[in-house]
């Protein structure tokens, strides 16, 4: 009995070690997305911020440790988007898996070629991020680059998983292929538009579209009157192409009032994954930034 009792054991182990999921942690809806594009059913998904709140305003919370010591990997945006808290997070967590320079630490801006780099910052100049602009989540050519990252660090992790990764990595790349086809038709070269922060650099610099202006004077200050004036008069003359682009974090009071003055149309794009209905994964997430622009 002893015996059929230890076997019968030793099989439950088994089993439960063969079917237990990879929790992984992930700052940012959108890398929780990607995450799961890669890991399907073979993972657990906690995204530490909900997709309406601005990443740049973010406090640590007892929940956001609690996920993190659970994690066996983290993933995080990185280019200091996540430095008012992130780090806090990871300290408190007492999770040896996560520190910096494990295994299950994954910056996912290592596989970015950022923009907008700065060789000095101080606060005068508002919420700069010297290592580059972070929000390359718009940025189909880089989040290709990511998506390969992480499919790498979760067959490191999980090697027994490995050939389930690079399956789920090959039919991510299919999708991709086939959507980057659909928004190449979508043209916006050369047209112009008023923003409200940075949030859209990538998706210029890659698209040929160009910013003229942003109603943050600076990253992170709120506008004006003055500088709202400024504005009136660029747009009157400058005739950007009829739209004027926030996210629904960034409210519309300021907006509005630009509409009202020169009858220039404002919409309100997503800011992350899940900020609307629409925007249910990253892929649907560009389909309508880039609708709307059209």
């Amino acid at each position: 009995m002893k015996k059929i009792a230890m076997i019968v054991f030793l099989l439950t182990l088994l089993a439960t070690s063969a079917f237990a999921k990879v929790n992984v942690a992930a700052t940012l809806p959108f890398i929780g997305s990607l995450a799961k594009e890669i890991g399907g059913d073979r993972i657990e998904v906690t995204s530490l911020i909900k997709p309406n709140q601005d990443p740049h305003y973010v406090e640590a919370k007892p929940s956001m440790i609690l996920a993190a010591r659970k994690a066996d990997i983290l993933m995080y945006n990185g280019l200091d988007l996540e430095i008012g808290y992130l780090p806090v997070i990871i300290e408190s967590s007492k999770n040896p898996n996560i520190q910096p320079g494990k295994p299950g630490n994954l910056d996912c801006s290592r596989y970015v070629t950022s923009i907008e780099k700065l060789s000095s910052a101080d606060r005068s100049m508002g919420d700069v991020h010297p290592l580059g602009n972070p929000h390359y989540l718009n940025s189909p050519r880089n989040i290709a680059r990511v998506v390969e990252g992480m499919a790498e660090a979760l067959s490191a992790l999980d090697p027994s998983n490995e050939a389930f990764y690079k399956e789920r990595l090959a039919a991510f790349k299919d999708r991709f292929k086939k959507k980057e086809a659909e928004w190449s038709g979508i043209r916006l070269k050369g047209k112009k538009f008023i923003a409200y922060h940075s949030d859209l650099g990538y998706l210029a610099s890659d698209s040929g579209l160009q910013i003229i202006g942003y109603i943050e004077p600076k990253p992170g200050i709120p506008p004006s009157a003055a500088h709202l004036e400024k504005l009136v008069e660029l747009i009157k003359r400058e005739k950007p192409d009829g739209i004027i682009i926030s996210t629904s974090t960034q409210g519309r009071q300021a907006v509005d009032f630009l509409s009202q003055k020169t009858g220039v149309k404002g919409i309100t794009v997503p800011g992350d994954v899940g900020s609307t209905e629409q925007a249910s994964d990253w892929f649907s997430f560009m389909d309508q930034i880039l609708t709307s622009l059209k």
